[in-house]
């Protein structure tokens, strides 16, 4: 068992620009005579706006397993060196944004965990709700941990019931009916590997197929890149395993489990190319900004996106309102992280340092401006401020999906509901702290219809406050909830 340690150029955290999901993305790949380490970089590639703080992948070569790790982006993690020592049949990719466990070299996945006879790497997409009780359990019986994921944890739990390799298939199935919450995990094994979905479906997951080789991603435009094509969804408690003999599958259920999809996925996290439920995501969205100009009309000049995400809406609410469409505001596509902590006044640029006005596309103009959410508001109000700034007559902002009021506890990093700006205030009061001219969001319902699937399907508990998977009142739920006392 061999993993690379942190340092040189690749110890530097920085974020792509383009989608910036607050998920991770998982890869798997089980095809012998094929370069499986090259083939996880590419499917990484395509995962990357689903996790920027760090990236990894693990190769099975022959029994053993060989795990290389770091912060920063996939291209920085991976060179022509790394790959030299990358040969094998199978493999896994991580690609992550923190939502348990703070942002630090240990935390990167996938995670090599041995137990007596038994060796694993493991990369997760999701969060556990019952991660502190699994973990008292765990430590109880002698387990320490290096790290503060519920990686790990879901790692120790398979390493504890498996005394052998052949009882891998028992431990990963007892494994899944312990955990609660969102995961969708690929186990990479000497001799298989092994890809399983939480019995709600929260994270998406799905299978492909290269050329008679099994593939596995968060989403299918890993599977675009890699040249495979997408057979079908992982269905929620499924797991699957992959070997020498083929693809074996098996469902395992929870009591009262409900197909759960975070609709979220539809309006922001995935990639545009991508396809989910047999939806393509861009035309989803394009559908959403359709609908919001039905639901939302405005008297304007120019119909706008925040980019990029609010593009696909912008797009489709210029098409429904007959307002001519530009692209007023121009992104940076090569900001990164610094470690600098600027003063004030470099802090208030930060947002132009990101995005900049066109002058001569918004002065004197009336602007709709199409973004896919409000969350706390501070970046919206800074940028109606500079819209303002460069001329616009009046900024009217429409966002393609309802207000924001609650967070979510399935593996994306949201703030408290005290943080949230449309949480106990008006559509009135928060158009009037971040200075729009006018603010309307699209309903819950008009947002199930241009997706085009039954609202059963779904988890929406940021607009409902609904949970699928109820999280135990008295349960911290902070993201370094286990920094201290992590062993």
């Amino acid at each position: 068992m061999k993993a690379s340690e942190p340092g040189g150029e690749h110890g530097l955290a920085s974020w792509s620009a383009g989608y910036l999901a607050r998920v991770c993305g998982v890869f798997a790949i089980y095809a012998p005579g094929l370069d499986v380490a090259r083939l996880t970089f590419f499917g990484l590639y395509a995962l990357q706006h689903r996790g920027q703080e760090s990236a990894g992948m693990a190769v099975a070569d022959d029994g053993q397993i060989t795990a290389v790790r770091d912060m920063g982006l996939v291209s920085h993690v991976f060179d022509e060196r790394t790959f030299a020592s990358l040969s094998g049949q199978a493999a896994i990719g991580h690609v992550r944004y923190s939502t348990t466990g703070a942002t630090s070299w240990q935390n990167a996945q996938p995670l090599v965990h041995s137990a007596g006879a038994v060796s694993v790497a493991v990369g997760q997409n999701g969060n556990l709700v019952n991660a502190s009780e699994l973990r008292d359990e765990l430590r109880g019986a002698g387990v320490r941990f290096d790290g503060t994921t519920d990686t790990e944890l879901i790692a120790a739990l398979i390493g504890a019931g498996a005394s052998a390799p052949g009882d891998l298939d028992t431990a990963i199935r007892d494994a899944v009916r312990k955990m609660r919450g969102a995961f969708s995990v690929t186990v990479l094994a000497p001799h298989a590997l092994y890809a399983f979905r939480d019995p709600w479906g929260i994270r998406p997951l799905a299978v492909g197929d290269l050329d008679g080789s099994p593939v596995v991603a968060s989403e299918s435009c890993a599977f675009d890149i890699v040249g495979a094509r997408l057979v079908r969804e992982v269905e929620p408690g499924e797991i699957l395993k992959i070997d020498e003999f083929g693809l074996h599958s098996e469902l395992v259920g929870a009591a009262g489990a409900r197909p759960a999809l975070d609709i979220f996925e539809f309006i922001y996290f995935a990639r545009p190319d991508s396809r989910l439920y047999g939806r393509t995501l861009a035309a989803c969205r394009e559908e959403m900004g359709r609908r919001l100009a039905h639901e939302a009309p405005a008297t304007a000049d120019l119909v706008m996106p925040v980019p990029e995400s609010g593009v696909p809406a912008a797009i489709g609410y210029a098409q429904a309102s007959g307002i001519p469409y530009g692209e007023g505001l121009i992104k940076n596509h090569y900001v990164h992280r610094t470690f600098i902590q600027p003063d004030q006044h470099l802090r208030q640029l930060g947002i132009r340092m990101k995005l900049n006005p066109v002058p001569a596309l918004i002065e004197g103009k009336r602007l709709v401006v199409v973004d896919d959410s409000i969350v706390r508001g501070n970046t919206t109000s800074r940028l109606i401020a500079m819209l303002k700034k460069a001329g616009a007559s009046e900024v009217h902002v429409r966002v393609s999906s309802p207000p924001v009021v609650c967070p979510s506890f399935y593996g994306i990093d949201t703030p408290s509901r005290a943080e949230l700006i449309a949480a106990g205030r008006s559509v009135e009061e928060v158009r009037r702290v971040i200075g729009a001219t006018s603010l309307s969001y699209l309903s819950l319902e008009g947002l199930q219809r241009a997706i085009g699937l039954p609202a059963e399907l779904f988890t929406r508990e940021g607009f409902t406050c609904e949970y699928p998977v109820p999280v135990p009142e008295r349960t911290e739920m902070s993201k370094l909830r286990f920094e201290r006392g992590a062993a």
